[in-house]
């Protein structure tokens, strides 16, 4: 196997993406092709809904949510 740069598809919804020049692994013998490993990785990333949103500040706020629920007293039966 050598890597090879051939174009990546993938379905998005209904949308259909298109990855020009994605690295691959192509057998010199079958043509049988794995694509990169790391290179899905990164492009899974990307391609994530939440992509480009700062999820820490989310994160701080429901702990932060959290946090003042735990710390209110139970309401006690009268």
């Amino acid at each position: 196997m050598h890597r090879q740069y051939i174009a990546y598809y993938t379905w998005l919804g209904d949308e259909l993406i298109t990855v020009p020049d994605f690295p691959a692994w192509v057998c010199d013998i079958c043509g049988r092709c794995e694509y990169d490993e790391n290179a899905l990785t990164r492009l899974t990333l990307l391609l994530s809904p939440n992509a480009g949103k700062n999820l820490s500040s989310n994160l701080r706020l429901r702990k932060r949510e959290n946090v003042k629920s735990k710390l209110q007293r139970p309401s006690q039966p009268e």
